[in-house]
C-alpha cells in the first residue's frame, strides 16, 4: 500500500477530533448508539467467496482499529482459504464459523459484513440489526422490493449503521464529478445512460447432484424454500439459475451503475419502467435468465435512466466495460471506476481526471481502493466520526430500479409506479413484489 494510500485510511480512521454531537447533527439518540471514536469494533465477516478481497486491507489496516471476531461461510473450503488469506495480514486467529445464527447471538459482535448470495442480503441484514448489529451489506441490498421496504422500516426502528456496498459512492473522483453536475457543471442533466459488457460464457445445464463436500446446502438456502442440490448452483451459477437466489446481471451489475445516474440526476423513484430484454447466446445451455437488457426509467420532470446491460456480449459499446454517462443542456460526463470525462455541448473535452484506485471493472473477484475505503466510512460511522456514503435509504433505491426492470421482464410488459414511494400500480408486478419464504426464516421487522 503507498504512502498516500495509507496516509488517506489512518485519517478515515482516526476521524475527527473534538467534533460535538451538535457538529455532527446527531440527534441524542443516533450519538447514543455509536461507539466511541477510539474504541475497537468487533466484526464478522459473512459469505466469503469472491468479494473476501474487499475486505481484507480495511480490517488489517491497524488504525481502523479493528478486531475480526468470525469468518463465516457455509462451504468449509472457503472458511479455510479465507483464513489462509488473512493470516498473511493479521496477527491473530479468528474463529471460523458456519452458521451465521451463533454469530447473532454473540453479544460481542458490532458489525457483520454480509457478502452472502442475493437471497441472503435483506433476512441476514434483518436478522443481524435486530440483534443489536451494525451491518454492511452487498449490492443488492434486496432480492425483491418488499425486502427494499423492510429495510427502511428497519433503520428507522433500530437505529443501526445499514450500509449498502455500491462501493463508487465513496470514489473521490465520482464524488467530485457528480458534485460539479449538482453545480451545473452541464447545465441542467436530463438523461443517463448506466452501461455493463461483458463476455460470460457457458453455463452448465443444472442436474440433480449430490451436495458438494464441506457445502451446508440447507444453511446456504437459508431464507428461501427447500429444493434438491443442482450441480454447480452454490459457487456463482445461482445468479443465473432461476429467481430462487439471484436478482439476474440487473441486481448483480446494473445496481452500480444506475446508482451512479440517478445520484447524478438527483431522482428518487420513477413515474415508469419500460424493458425489452432476452436470453440470446448459448440458448440450450443453462442460463435461465435475460443475458441482455434495454430499460428505461422515466422520472418526474422529464428526466430518464436508460440501462444498456450485455451479459455475454463483450462489445465496449461506450469506450469501456462499465460506466455511467450524464447528458445536460449545457455538456455531458462519462464517469466510470477510472474517473471521469467533462465535455461542453459541442462534445469538445474540457475536464478530465483519472483516479489511482485499483478497483476491477467486470472482472471476477473483488477488493481495490474504492472497497476499502468505502469499508473504512461503515466502520467511521459507526463510531460516528463520519457520515455513511451510500446510506441504506439511498442503497435502496437505487436496487429498487432493477427489481422494477426484472419485474418488467418476467411479466411481459412495462407499468406504471407511484413516484412517491416506487410501489408499482400494475396487478402484475405486484404479484412478484415479494417472495415466498422458508417457514421460520421469513424476515420481519
Amino acid at each position: 500500500m503507498d504512502n498516500s494510500r495509507r496516509s488517506f485510511i489512518k485519517k478515515s480512521a482516526l476521524g475527527v477530533a473534538g467534533m460535538t454531537i451538535g457538529g455532527m447533527g446527531m440527534s441524542a439518540a443516533s450519538y447514543n448508539r455509536i461507539k466511541g471514536a477510539n474504541d475497537r469494533l468487533n466484526v464478522a465477516i459473512v459469505g466469503l467467496g469472491r468479494r473476501l478481497g474487499a475486505f481484507i486491507e480495511p480490517v488489517a489496516v491497524k488504525e481502523n482499529n479493528v478486531q475480526l471476531l468470525y469468518l463465516c461461510d457455509v462451504m468449509e473450503r472457503q472458511r479455510r482459504n479465507a483464513a489462509q488469506r488473512f493470516s498473511n495480514a493479521i496477527d491473530y486467529t479468528p474463529a471460523l464459523e458456519i452458521d451465521v445464527r451463533r454469530i447473532y447471538d454473540d453479544a460481542r459482535v458490532d458489525a457483520i459484513i454480509d457478502a452472502t448470495p442475493d437471497h441472503w442480503h435483506a433476512p441476514g441484514t434483518c436478522y443481524a440489526v435486530q440483534a443489536g448489529k451494525h451491518v454492511y451489506v452487498e449490492k443488492p441490498c434486496s432480492h425483491n422490493p418488499r425486502e427494499g421496504e423492510l429495510l427502511i422500516g428497519l433503520q428507522d426502528k433500530y437505529d443501526k449503521v445499514i450500509m449498502m456496498g455500491n462501493q463508487q459512492r465513496s470514489s473521490h473522483e465520482s464524488i467530485e464529478i457528480v458534485r460539479d453536475i449538482h453545480n451545473g457543471a452541464i447545465g441542467v442533466p436530463y438523461k443517463a445512460i448506466a452501461f455493463y459488457s461483458n463476455a460470460r460464457g457457458e453455463v452448465p445445464l443444472p442436474v440433480r447432484a449430490p451436495v458438494p463436500q464441506g457445502l451446508d446446502w440447507d444453511l446456504f438456502q437459508g431464507p428461501a424454500p427447500r429444493q434438491e442440490y443442482m450441480h454447480d448452483t452454490w459457487d456463482y451459477n445461482w445468479h443465473w439459475y432461476g429467481w430462487t437466489w439471484g436478482t439476474a446481471e440487473t441486481g448483480n451489475n446494473a445496481v452500480h451503475e444506475l446508482d451512479i445516474a440517478r445520484w447524478a440526476l438527483q431522482v428518487d423513484f420513477p413515474e415508469r419502467v419500460e424493458v425489452a430484454a432476452g436470453k440470446f447466446h448459448f440458448p440450450d445451455d443453462g442460463w435461465t435468465m435475460y443475458d441482455t437488457m434495454d430499460a428505461t426509467w422515466r422520472f418526474p420532470g422529464n428526466k430518464i435512466i436508460k440501462w444498456d446491460g450485455k451479459s455475454r456480449n463483450g462489445l465496449n459499446t461506450y469506450g469501456s466495460d462499465r460506466g455511467t454517462i450524464i447528458y445536460g443542456s449545457d455538456g455531458s460526463v462519462f464517469v466510470n471506476r477510472g474517473g471521469y470525462k467533462l465535455f461542453d455541448r459541442n462534445g469538445n473535452l474540457v475536464r478530465e481526471r483519472r483516479t489511482d484506485d485499483d478497483e476491477g471493472g467486470t472482472a471476477l473477484g473483488g477488493g481495490g481502493d474504492m472497497s476499502t475505503m468505502h469499508v473504512v466510512n461503515f466502520f467511521n460511522s459507526i463510531r460516528g466520526t463520519d457520515t455513511p456514503k451510500s446510506p441504506i435509504d439511498e442503497g435502496v433505491k437505487s436496487t429498487l430500479l432493477g427489481h422494477l426492470a426484472n419485474i418488467a421482464t418476467r411479466v411481459g410488459h412495462g407499468f406504471d409506479v407511484n413516484c412517491n414511494n416506487g410501489q408499482a400500480l400494475d396487478r402484475d408486478a405486484l404479484s412478484l413484489w415479494s417472495r415466498e419464504y422458508e417457514p421460520g426464516w421469513e424476515p420481519k421487522l
